[in-house]
């Protein structure tokens, strides 16, 4: 009699249902599957090129011999004001860490406000403020903008777009791409902060440890991890839309590889943990906003997981999992009994309207 086979993780997923669809879906925003499909379909056939091919947090652009890196971002948080932040400051973290990410060293950002007539001038006033302040603890300018009028009922209160530029050093290299079997995953703190924190305030739900965002500038952070691990450093992202899970599985694609992640290593406060129980959400799939995964070289690991702990956004932060050669393109978890499960990507909308 032969012992049963180990089941190859590839065969636990189910297949995904065929979606087609002849209008736009929230899902279609909230990074998981169809916001794949979109920007595959739609929005990549269109306008093909290298730079937008690597689908990096932001274009890299060689300029005579130096790299500059360019992002932007929309966005629609509901509230406009939570605990923690508000659209304002969201907006100048959002850009400043997809730059950050690239390896760059921010530069510049743009705002481009749309604004609905009857908008309250004082709650305007205090997004600008808050943007202003957020700029100076990146130690970034907003250096030009634009400003739109729709009209009352049309607009949701007010929109913000910022866009940004940024110098990559020329001995830094990272792209979703060099993720290398033997590689660890960290993550630089607690996950589910935001997502967990928007719905607290847009559902007034209470619990009795106050949540709030995990909004947070990330360039200096950054600059710690490049630091201590130089060239070893080979992806980084932050884990916003879709949270972890499908930022893992990006890469997992970009790299034609797996991640295997440990459940008892991932990093949640047991307020959040106690909120997603309670209203069934995934902590791998909510929205963070001022945490870094780093994928690295296993002999820079220690050394980069310290520089981490040792910056103010970094604290909590943790080795979570490994990349691996098999199976490549899935993000496999390990469950606290050992057993294991398929991290696939969201097929739908689980937190709208959340950055």
């Amino acid at each position: 009699m032969t012992a049963p086979s180990k089941p190859n993780p590839a065969d636990l997923a189910c297949p995904v249902p065929i979606q087609s669809h002849a209008t736009i879906q929230l899902a279609h925003g909230g990074g998981g599957r169809l916001s794949e499909r979109l920007i595959a379909e739609v929005f990549l056939p269109a306008f093909r090129n290298p730079a937008l091919a690597a689908l990096h947090d932001g274009a890299l652009i060689d300029l005579g011999g130096q790299r500059l890196a360019f992002s932007t971002d929309s966005y629609v948080v509901r509230p406009l004001f939570f605990p923690g932040g508000d659209i304002g400051s969201l907006a100048v973290h959002g850009t400043v860490n997809d730059l950050a990410m690239c390896g760059a060293r921010p530069l510049a950002l743009s705002a481009g406000f749309i604004l609905e007539e009857g908008f309250p001038m004082h709650d305007l006033g205090r997004i600008v403020e808050s943007m202003r302040a957020a700029a100076a603890e990146a130690e970034v300018s907003i250096v030009t903008g634009d400003t739109k009028v729709v009209d009352r009922g049309k607009g949701d209160g007010v929109y913000l777009n910022t866009a940004g530029i940024g110098l990559v050093p020329a001995e830094i290299e990272i792209d979703p791409r060099r993720a290398a079997p033997g590689d660890m995953v960290l993550v630089s703190g607690t996950l589910a902060d935001h997502g967990i924190a928007i719905l607290s305030v847009r559902e007034g739900l209470e619990f009795e440890t106050a949540l709030e965002s995990d909004s947070a500038p990330l360039g200096g952070l950054v600059a710690a991890i490049l630091e201590a691990g130089g060239r070893d450093v080979h992806v980084l992202r932050d884990p916003t839309r879709g949270g972890v899970a499908s930022t893992l599985n990006e890469i997992a694609s970009a790299a034609r590889v797996g991640v295997r992640l440990e459940e008892m290593a991932l990093p949640v406060r047991e307020a959040v943990r106690g909120a997603c129980e309670l209203l069934g959400f995934d902590p791998l799939y909510v929205a963070n906003e001022g945490k870094c995964l780093a994928v690295v070289a296993p002999g820079v690991a220690d050394r980069v997981l310290e520089a981490m702990r040792a910056h103010r956004y970094g604290r909590d932060a943790a080795v979570i999992g490994q990349i691996v050669a098999e199976p490549p393109g899935r993000v496999v978890l390990r469950s606290s009994v050992g057993s294991l499960r398929i991290v696939d990507l969201l097929t739908g909308e689980q937190l709208p309207r959340i950055c």
